[in-house]
């Protein structure tokens, strides 16, 4: 009893704190009363918030949970208090806020690093002008026209959907729809609505490339937030009763894992090889792309990766200006100046400015973790991102998979004779290619 009262009061939490910071809760698919108790409140106080989130903190060890659910709500509550923290008007440094938030300490990156990466990017794309003229003419002649934005999606979404169903069974119900919008502040948006059902918006306005459109579509759905959701509501919500994992809360943990798993979701769904794939998948529909030079255009950008973070610690850590900020993303990342100050938006928000992390620290803690891209260890390891409450402390003390160590990806792996079937066990470490669900009550 105590441990159901605790993971309540947790949910309430973050519903309370939602409605102090909007935007908080990404998803909510628990008791929709609970929701209805909070909306029916009065405005909640953030003192009170704070105190709650401590207070859970302090009774978290004595709930008698298991480990993994302890250690999971440990990080989610130590992030709330810091949501709740800054709500009452106290002043948190934003690298430490980093840290409380999503369990990771972050330091600028190494422009050696970013000269690297330009360097690979100059020798992809010769010719005349700048290395930033060169890049932004490749972008323009990759640019996916608007009118054929919406069947573009739903191919290269159906592809995918194929073959991840292959890797990580999901529900025959699960569906995504897809809605291309404008004016947007993002180029893509996935909401999960329960029940296997996700709805994934596609900016029109962002000017999306062809070769970017798999990166989008993996993230939001097949593998990414989608298959993600399915795979834990069917497993540690419907199975083994874990009602933590009902709300999905941004500035956690939770978030900073889900994010880089996504970012990775082409890199294991297809590996190596990606942009002829892709090539081929929108060749079926009308459109043409250059998918060898797209996939090695993206392999240099990584050496990028904590280019938009560092604005961030410019702004935030050091105070830097924003015109010092703008600089810093134009250098390296070598765009022009309307996309910078849009990335500028989304970092100076105040619910926000913390979560470029999300993307940049999930992708690198990650990367190495789940070891070579495609059939392999990647997919056993990222089964486990999907169907576990794992945190990043969790996946630091796990050994890296070695480079040259995949394993046959049929290893191990059984057949589905009656489609989907949930299976339960008690056994972590061993994964049978069903849906293993891990009983932790």
């Amino acid at each position: 009893m105590a441990r159901d009262l605790l993971v309540r009061d947790y949910l309430l939490l973050g519903l309370r704190l939602d409605r102090l910071a909007p935007g908080l809760v990404d998803t909510y698919t628990g008791d929709p009363a609970l929701r209805r108790h909070v909306a029916a409140e009065v405005a909640p106080d953030p003192v009170r918030l704070l105190q709650s989130a401590r207070r859970l903190g302090r009774e978290l060890p004595g709930t008698r949970l298991s480990p993994r659910r302890e250690r999971f709500l440990a990080g989610q509550l130590t992030a709330l208090e810091c949501v709740a923290r800054r709500l009452t008007g106290e002043q948190v440094g934003f690298v430490a806020e980093l840290e409380a938030c999503y369990g990771v300490r972050v330091a600028p990156g190494d422009e050696d690093e970013y000269r690297h990466a330009h360097d690979e990017l100059d020798e992809l794309l010769p010719g005349s002008g700048t290395l930033a003229d060169r890049l932004a003419a490749w972008r323009r002649r990759d640019e996916m026209p608007r009118e054929r934005l919406a069947v573009a999606v739903h191919a290269v979404s159906e592809a995918l959907r194929e073959r991840v169903r292959e890797q990580f069974p999901l529900p025959p119900a699960e569906t995504v729809s897809y809605e291309v919008v404008s004016d947007r502040p993002w180029s893509g948006l996935h909401r999960y609505l329960g029940a296997y059902r996700s709805h994934v918006a596609v900016n029109a306005d962002a000017r999306l490339r062809m070769a970017q459109l798999p990166h989008l579509v993996a993230h939001e759905s097949y593998p990414g937030h989608h298959t993600e959701h399915c795979r834990k509501e069917a497993g540690l919500v419907a199975r083994a009763r874990q009602d933590e994992q009902t709300i999905f809360l941004a500035n956690t943990p939770q978030c900073l894992m889900a994010e880089g798993m996504a970012d990775l979701g082409l890199q294991v769904a297809v590996g190596p090889g990606w942009g002829p794939w892709a090539e081929e998948v929108l060749a079926e529909v009308g459109l043409r792309t250059d998918g060898v030079t797209a996939e090695r255009v993206d392999r240099a950008m990584l050496g990028l990766l904590r280019v938009r973070q560092d604005a961030a610690l410019l702004l935030h850590d050091r105070h830097a200006s924003a015109d010092d900020a703008l600089a810093h993303l134009r250098r390296w990342l070598l765009i022009d100046e309307p996309r910078a100050r849009q990335m500028l938006r989304f970092l100076a928000h105040p619910l926000w400015r913390a979560y470029t992390t999300t993307y940049v620290e999930g992708a690198a803690l990650l990367r190495s973790w789940l070891g070579c891209p495609g059939p392999g260890a990647s997919v056993q390891r990222y089964r486990r991102l999907l169907d576990e409450p794992l945190v990043p402390a969790a996946v630091r003390t796990e050994p890296v998979v070695a480079a040259g160590s995949c394993v046959d990806p049929n290893e191990g792996l059984t057949a589905e004779p009656d489609g989907w079937r949930p299976d339960v066990s008690v056994t972590v470490g061993h994964n049978d290619g069903r849906y293993l669900i891990i009983d932790e009550r």
